[in-house]
């Protein structure tokens, strides 16, 4: 707490007497004592953020509220947000950042698009949640299933980590199967079998398995490394009968952007197929990102099951999975597979998503692939200039720079890569008013608020960031 009055008590007041209350000072000029410091010392702090990392801290584990927004992994202090707009947004000091970050994909169209704003603040007039049915949530399904031929039916949730979870458990009933194949460095979510040589955050803090998860769960998942498709020829060849499914990032962001190698995901497709186990793709990140209808329509593949996220909830809390009908008729209320949320497909989230995905033109993909392919040859003809041992790896307007000599194509390689040295280029770009992802395993992400400018900046940024 930043009160400036460490260490002293006021005095009582009399009976029926009224002690005037001393106005606050700015917090900019609140005065704190040093961690461990003798009472009555005191500074003067002129950071806003470094005040509310502190007050945070004594409330929230590592003062944040999910781990990779604490800048453990590459030093310093995250920046609080005060407000976004387009393609930018200003921290609690005032400062203005280009973004990178785009609250880790769904603000494709840039922050507080106008148009979806206008559309939230309609629905929510009418109130926030009635834990009933609506005809929003009716045609945000239809727009969904119009984009994604592969999902005949689906079921809305609040996270990514829902979607995912709950389309295993889904498989496991539909197959009567136990095990899941999942792939080293791809990140589905914090349930507990899915944590699991994961990517993300826990790839970030050095470890990729997380304490609380029980042996008896994780047993009945198996990792395998990405792009190793005769890895999975291979277990399937021992193991066919018990697998349920095989959940796969189809393009991963979450060990950095790493895409499948020419063929892989129509290995996954025929290999699954061939032994009656279902194919998921993990699409929270990329769909509608890649493409409209995501990686699926990018690499012309049509998995069992969907997951979605991010883009299709315009910056809301919004997720859903869906697939085959004769798959998706296993949930309750129509089969046994139970699954639930009191907030599911409010009308506040649909609303933000259906703003979205009508938003989602022809021309914004081509806008993000131009700024994509601008940004991409700027940062390889700098890591060329300077001499780096760096790659830049690519797909639409997912975008990360390896500190490795590349190519990444899996998590054994990405785990090679000089963290010490992204660390530095992540301070550099900050400094800068660039805001960047701060892991060297979280793709960065392009929006249609991003202007040539915009782009251009960013490279400058990274080349005296790279020179220092």
């Amino acid at each position: 707490m930043v009160t400036g009055f460490e260490g002293r008590h006021p005095r009582p007041a009399a009976a029926g007497r009224q002690i005037p209350r001393e106005k606050p000072k700015p917090l900019l000029l609140a005065r704190r004592v040093f961690p461990g410091a003798p009472k009555n010392r005191y500074y003067t702090a002129m950071s806003k953020n470094a005040a509310l990392l502190e007050r945070a801290e004594k409330l929230m584990p590592g003062g944040v509220n999910s781990p990779v927004r604490a800048y453990a992994a590459v030093g310093g202090h995250p920046p609080f947000i005060e407000k976004a707009r387009g393609a930018y947004l200003w921290d609690a000091d005032g400062k203005k950042y280009v973004d990178f970050v785009g609250s880790w994909g769904p603000a494709i169209l840039g922050h507080a698009h106008p148009d979806v704003v206008k559309r939230v603040q309609a629905a929510v007039e009418n109130g926030l949640s009635f834990g009933a049915p609506t005809e929003l949530e009716v045609r945000f399904a239809e727009a969904v299933a119009a984009i994604y031929p592969s999902i005949e039916m689906l079921r809305c949730v609040s996270s990514g980590t829902e979607a995912t979870m709950s389309a295993l458990r889904v498989a496991r009933g539909y197959t009567g199967r136990d095990l899941i194949v999942k792939f080293d460095g791809c990140y589905h979510g914090h349930s507990d079998a899915l944590l699991v040589a994961a990517g993300s955050g826990a790839a970030t803090f050095g470890n990729p398995d997380s304490a609380g998860v029980p042996k008896s769960i994780v047993e009945k998942t198996v990792n395998l490394g990405f792009n190793d498709a005769a890895a999975l020829d291979a277990l399937f060849a021992e193991r066919g009968p018990e697998i349920a499914a095989v959940i796969v990032e189809p393009v991963v962001g979450n060990m950095g952007c790493v895409p499948p190698e020419p063929g892989y995901l129509q290995t996954l497709r025929s290999i699954t197929e061939k032994h009656g186990a279902l194919l998921i793709f993990d699409e929270v990140m990329t769909g509608s990102r890649l493409a409209r209808g995501g990686a699926q329509e990018r690499f012309s593949i049509r998995p069992d099951m969907t997951c979605l996220g991010k883009v299709i909830g315009g910056g809301m809390p919004l997720a859903a999975y869906g697939g085959r009908r004769d798959i998706m008729q296993k949930i309750a209320p129509l089969g046994p597979v139970y699954q639930a949320g009191t907030l599911s497909g409010n009308p506040a989230a649909v609303s933000a998503g259906l703003a979205t995905l009508e938003r989602l033109t022809p021309e914004v993909y081509e806008k993000l692939e131009h700024l994509g392919a601008r940004l991409e040859k700027g940062f390889v003809a700098t890591i060329a200039d300077l001499g780096l041992t760096a790659c830049v790896q690519r797909v639409g307007s997912m975008i990360t720079l390896f500190f490795h000599p590349g190519p990444v194509r899996s998590w054994a390689d990405a785990a090679k890569v000089d963290r010490d040295r992204f660390a530095k280029f992540h301070a550099g770009l900050l400094a800068q008013g660039v805001y960047w992802p701060a892991s060297q395993f979280e793709a960065a992400f392009i929006s249609a608020a991003h202007t040539d400018a915009d782009i251009d900046q960013v490279i400058t940024a990274a080349k005296s960031a790279l020179e220092g």
